[in-house]
């Protein structure tokens, strides 16, 4: 494709429709025998979305390869059998509910830093957190697999740099200095080798309690951080805001 940025300054490749042949990488990963894991968090009115996330990304998430899919949830006993194909595991896993949502998303990061730690290491070789409130309409496929992944904002793909969303009062640990910046990241979709998710979740929760110790919070808590650890720790590939495309835009 020649209508859009297919390769980063650092050379990392851009994935976009059209830009590779999934049979090919299909038939590459086959013969790897890897694992992948997606984490989402359905706690308090997010509870609402577990079975459209659930059912579609059974049907389209790395379809017809083997996907450990890790729920955590405030209530677990209240979710209903979810029919899975054959190569995909569901697990559901208790966690603890937060007076405020944006608690719940800064115990994301210390939350599967802990776990990798304890359990996904030895299940999973790539994990992946995806936001439970999307539904997938489209395959989402082997193409996405790589050591350290980022998601680029559909809202934010065609700011200039100085209107990005980035956190830029210095005394957060999330802040990037005037002018720099390459994309603005979602923290709704990112991922990579289990060794690089773990690094980047104990770095970005390392940066939320530092905050917290000095009563500041992040403009855009935890995707604050994520935006701040991928600048100076580049992903080696990037998905387009085609895998993570807002409706309202």
């Amino acid at each position: 494709r020649r209508d859009v940025l297919v390769l980063t300054p650092w050379l990392a490749p851009i994935v976009w429709e059209g830009t590779f042949n999934r049979d090919i990488l299909n038939a590459q990963y086959m013969q790897k025998n890897l694992v992948t894991g997606v984490v989402t968090f359905a706690v308090k009115k997010y509870r609402f979305f577990i079975e459209g996330f659930m059912s579609s990304a059974n049907k389209y998430f790395l379809a017809g390869h083997q996907v450990n899919f890790y729920l955590f949830t405030d209530n677990p006993e209240q979710i209903s059998h979810l029919q899975m194909a054959p190569e995909n595991h569901l697990f559901v896993i208790a966690v603890q509910n937060h007076s405020q949502w944006q608690d719940i998303s800064m115990s994301r990061m210390d939350i599967i830093s802990r776990y990798i730690r304890s359990q996904f290491q030895y299940e999973v070789d790539y994990l992946y957190s995806i936001d439970i409130d999307v539904q997938l309409f489209e395959h989402i496929g082997v193409e996405i697999i790589d050591t350290l992944v980022g998601t680029i904002s559909s809202w934010q793909y065609t700011a200039r740099r100085e209107s990005k969303s980035y956190e830029t009062r210095t005394e957060s640990q999330a802040a990037i200095p005037k002018g720099e910046g390459d994309f603005y990241y979602t923290a709704s979709f990112y991922g990579g080798s289990v060794a690089e998710v773990y690094k980047l979740t104990r770095a970005c929760f390392k940066g939320v309690m530092e905050d917290r110790e000095n009563d500041i919070e992040a403009r855009w808590h935890d995707e604050s951080h994520l935006n701040k650890y991928l600048l100076y720790h580049k992903p080696t590939r990037l998905l387009s805001p085609e895998y993570y495309w807002d409706e309202e835009l």
